[in-house]
């Protein structure tokens, strides 16, 4: 036990580093009382991660600031506790991974892993909108991961607003075809908890 203890945590941080997440947030770190749109008890049966093995997806779907990218990196957490490979991009980054995935031996690689990643976490889809080509890739990325990897999405938008961003609806249709078949949809409301509890330079709110 004590022989195998510095390799199990030599390979717990490679997974750390390796999965990019921004920083630790946990369950035990949410206010729960404050955003009453999803109980802790729903996030808790999420934590037997049984739907990593399953490659279902999670969807958070929400203004910003109601937590949503907290509770996916609540699970992403859980998940590397577990031993599971996770991956951390927002859409942006995804979408510079897969555009310059031909010419960069950086996002190459990147790709690569996440590829063999069993979670990986796509946030903020639908910030900022993209380009035909862009929506193409992402669709070849969603359909590629399809029942072999879980999807955890954070999204400021409903899905009947996906449309919007990604400029065709066709495309639309397809990626959330494949990302909603095997899928848990968790509505988010409320305020933004940053703003409610933001502090001014001078520490009072």
């Amino acid at each position: 036990r004590s022989t195998l203890f510095p390799y199990t945590t030599l390979f717990r941080s490679l997974r750390r580093k390796k999965a990019r997440l921004p920083y630790v947030k946990t369950l035990e770190s949410f206010d729960f009382g404050f955003q009453r749109s999803i109980s802790k008890e729903q996030m808790l049966r999420l934590c037997d991660l049984t739907w990593i093995e399953q490659a279902y997806n999670i969807c958070f779907l929400g203004p910003p600031g109601v937590g949503k990218t907290h509770l996916a990196l609540s699970l992403a957490e859980k998940a590397l506790e577990q031993g599971h490979t996770v991956a951390f991009e927002t859409l942006e980054g995804l979408m510079m991974v897969l555009k310059t995935a031909e010419i960069s031996t950086a996002s190459r690689r990147r790709l690569k892993f996440l590829k063999k990643a069993a979670l990986v976490i796509i946030d903020e889809v639908g910030f900022m909108p993209l380009e035909p080509a862009e929506a193409n890739q992402f669709f070849s990325f969603i359909s590629m991961m399809s029942e072999k990897t879980s999807l955890i999405i954070t999204s400021n938008k409903g899905f009947d607003e996906w449309v919007e961003f990604l400029g065709d609806a066709t495309i639309t249709t397809a990626i959330l075809d494949r990302l909603v078949h095997r899928c848990e949809i968790i509505n988010m409301s409320g305020n933004s908890y940053r703003l409610e509890h933001h502090q001014s330079i001078t520490g009072k709110r």
